[in-house]
């Protein structure tokens, strides 16, 4: 059996701020055989074991419970969604994913590894966005490992990697972005959460890739303003939104007293000098952009009196 390879750790340069030390292992296919093979080689040392008690020949009982002993403890189940990570003194010789009662290498130790779809939701997180404003954002981080080996050997605790990942890529996702655009341009993370869940997906993904870790989804759960700040911003929020409908109401009776006066002078319905002309956009402008009902005004005479 060739020897199997074992992580590689690159030298760290000393200081902050350096690459982060690479670790050059991935994960490969464990050896094993069918673990009913193995109950039957221990059900015959059983047999053998009896035998020699039997014979003449008991000083050769301890060999069969010796071979017992160790075929035994070479037998492991995997079941359905986990890994058995086969490790012997120390080396890494691979994992086992298919399920079922197998026979690995004696003398091994297994550690046991889901790879079951998880999901988490993160701490709200007080953080600043792009504009300087306080909010609270907090996103859920569905995730699964998809390599066993980086996940034991690259990092420490690959669950706490995860979740301080996720919290990290998701403060500075949160501080690129403004919390609302009033002009629907650009991104903002309450206008654009599909576009800031992708980023924030991208980002994790990044991140967690050294340690074996697959970011399938990333969503937005909580987003608000801090609460010191929130009244504030919600007559910000009101007082655009008015300027936004009033800006709305103007440029579309602009367009209806142009339109008016354009089939007006089309039709000959009536001729107005331009102080007339004027009185009448002003009425109608009035009319159109008032909050309140108009009041008509009945002119029983001419246009002059």
């Amino acid at each position: 059996m060739s020897q199997p390879s074992q992580p590689h750790l690159d030298p760290a340069p000393s200081g902050a701020g350096h690459t982060p030390t690479s670790v050059d292992i991935h994960e490969r296919r464990a050896w094993a055989i069918s673990g009913w093979l193995g109950v039957l080689v221990v059900a015959a040392c059983v047999a053998g074991a009896v035998f020699c008690a039997r014979s003449s020949v008991q000083g050769l009982i301890a060999l069969p419970i010796v071979i017992a002993v160790v075929v035994l403890g070479s037998l492991t189940i995997v079941q359905p969604g986990e890994t058995r990570v086969v490790r012997f003194f120390g080396r890494y010789v691979g994992t086992l994913r298919r399920t079922g009662l197998w026979w690995v290498l004696p003398l091994s130790d297994r550690h046991n590894v889901s790879i079951r779809v998880r999901n988490f939701e993160t701490n709200h997180l007080k953080v600043n966005d792009a504009d300087g404003n306080p909010v609270e954002i907090a996103a859920i981080v569905v995730w699964q490992v998809a390599d066993t080996s980086r996940a034991l050997y690259a990092v420490d605790d690959y669950h706490n990697f995860v979740r301080v990942q996720a919290e990290s890529a998701l403060r500075h996702v949160a501080t690129t972005h403004p919390y609302d655009n009033p002009q629907s341009e650009g991104v903002s993370l309450r206008g654009s959460t599909d576009l800031v869940a992708g980023e924030l997906a991208s980002e994790m993904s990044d991140r967690v890739a050294i340690a074996g870790v697959e970011v399938l989804e990333v969503r937005i759960s909580h987003l608000a303003y801090a609460a010191e700040i929130a009244q504030a911003m919600l007559r910000r929020q009101q007082a655009n939104a008015v300027v936004a409908a009033r800006s709305r109401i103007v440029e579309g009776a602009v367009g209806m007293v142009e339109e008016a006066l354009g089939r007006m002078r089309e039709r000959n319905v009536v001729t107005l000098d331009e102080e007339r002309e004027a009185t009448m956009v002003s009425n109608l402008m009035v009319v159109l952009c008032s909050d309140q009902p108009a009041s008509p005004v009945v002119n029983t005479g001419t246009l002059y009196s």
